[in-house]
């Protein structure tokens, strides 16, 4: 017999499930009640809650209930996802790539750029995956937290948050790079970076990604019309000694290098848990990731491959610089948006993984004076940390190389790799499918600990070789 309305309410009221019958209330408490509708998915929704609470993951994108006056963080349809991951992967570095095929050669140059486009496809869908089982993770701490227990989370955690903060450093410094280039080193470069610092701290307060969906669009715009700007302006220059080879003979250093680099260019894995955390339905990550390598592999292809063969084996890195002072001016300011957003939204990755795992996934949620002061003391903090990182270490760009090549290859390749072991514990040989891929992810963590222990070898070479730079130099970093 189905319960009534009254027993339903006289039950949940009590605390448990017992029928009403049972309970001693008055008539006129019962008459009170009959106006309480208690929806039952409301009880499942907080008993999913409290259980994904206790086990110790953030529920910033989990299925938890909000108040009215919560924020919502899942509100990205894919194509939002989509536009962030484009505009988190795909920045300045995609014209460093036709330089690649000038140290490797065109031919090795172009399988190498495919080869990596199939392999961060297949680890970005083993990823997804990963989060499907286990929704509460939201961050690369929390997949270590899976894996290893807090061991893992902490160091997986530092290791994530320390590369992110690298990367901000960078995209400050290109800012710097950008503003002596485009107006001819207009003032001390201590200054640039403190307007690019400040430029950075403002875009970053919004909470939601969905809002850096719209910067995203922004960033992917500029970026396409820099890569055009440099190929127009590369094909209508003469280049004398313009040679171009099919394959070319590298020293160890040059060669891995390029690899490096083009390894790099297709390596956002560290940030996708944050977004697949703030969309709609998590389930259409793959589409997301799809449009992701579609777009960027074809970019990649097609201004490695047009630059390098107009200008040949002497282009530069940024190839901008071969396309002559007055097109990479305008190149350069072009590509400001994404300069700035790129940057952004690594920014905003690190800072909500701080505030939520040491101020709280709630306080995150609330609009309240409270819950914005924390968030833009947080972003402020970071990003003069970054600034700070960017002037006072001379030998910065040497050591974010080795910090890349040690953490950037573990994120997109290795850890993926091990995400699909445990996902699949006990049955790596249950079939020819599953032997098959527990050889491709057993080639996974070879092809990581390659491009690891070579890129460290290579990091340390040219930080050996290189020359110290000064800290905190009013000096133009823009030749």
């Amino acid at each position: 017999m189905a319960t009534s309305m009254n027993e339903k309410s006289a039950a949940y009221s009590s605390g448990s499930r017992a029928p009403a019958h049972q309970t001693s209330l008055t008539p006129a408490q019962i008459r009170a009640m009959e106006n309480v509708v208690i929806p039952e998915d409301d009880v499942k929704d907080k008993d999913i809650h409290d259980i994904e609470k206790r086990s110790g993951g953030s529920q910033t994108g989990s299925d938890s209930v909000h108040s009215n006056n919560d924020i919502n963080f899942r509100s990205m349809h894919w194509f939002h996802c989509a536009l962030v991951m484009m505009a988190e992967t795909v920045s300045l570095g995609i014209l460093s790539l036709p330089s690649v095929l000038g140290s490797l050669g065109l031919v090795p140059g172009v399988i190498l750029i495919l080869f990596f486009s199939v392999l961060t496809t297949y680890t970005g869908y083993v990823l997804g995956q990963f989060k499907q089982r286990y929704p509460h993770v939201d961050s690369m701490a929390d997949a270590g937290m899976v894996l290893f227990g807090p061991i893992g989370r902490d160091i997986m955690g530092a290791a994530a948050f320390l590369f992110l903060i690298f990367i901000m450093a960078s995209h400050v410094l290109t800012f710097s790079i950008m503003i002596n280039v485009v107006f001819d080193y207009p003032f001390c470069t201590i200054l640039s970076m403190v307007l690019g610092t400040a430029i950075c701290i403002i875009f970053t307060i919004p909470k939601t990604l969905r809002k850096m969906a719209y910067y995203s669009m922004a960033s992917s715009l500029s970026v396409v019309t820099a890569v055009i700007i440099t190929m127009v302006g590369v094909s209508q220059r003469e280049f004398p000694e313009r040679h171009v080879d099919m394959f070319r003979t590298a020293s160890i250093v040059n060669a891995f290098s390029g690899v490096t680099g083009i390894c790099f260019a297709f390596a956002g894995h560290l940030t996708f848990f944050t977004f697949i955390a703030e969309m709609q339905k998590p389930e259409d990550f793959w589409k997301a990731l799809a449009a992701l390598q579609i777009g960027d592999t074809a970019l990649y292809l097609t201004s490695a491959i047009v630059t390098y063969w107009y200008v040949g084996i002497d282009v530069q890195s940024p190839a901008l610089k071969s396309a002559g002072a007055i097109l990479g001016r305008v190149a350069y300011g072009v590509a400001t948006p994404t300069i700035i957003i790129s940057g952004v939204i690594n920014g905003h990755v690190a800072a909500k993984y701080i505030y939520i795992r040491w101020i709280g996934e709630d306080k995150l949620k609330k609009r309240t004076w409270e819950s914005t002061a924390w968030w833009l003391l947080l972003i402020t903090l970071l990003w003069i940390a970054a600034w700070v990182i960017a002037e006072a270490i001379p030998i910065f760009n040497s050591l974010l190389g080795l910090i890349a090549a040690l953490f950037i290859s573990f994120f997109s390749f290795g850890a993926c790799a091990l995400f699909w072991f445990h996902l699949n514990k006990g049955e790596w040989f249950s079939s020819k499918k599953n032997i098959f891929l527990f050889c491709v992810n057993c080639f996974i963590l070879v092809v990581d600990a390659v491009i690891m222990v070579l890129g460290l070898y290579s990091s340390i070479m040219t930080l050996k070789d290189g020359a110290p730079g000064k800290v905190f130099s009013c000096a133009n970093n823009g030749h």
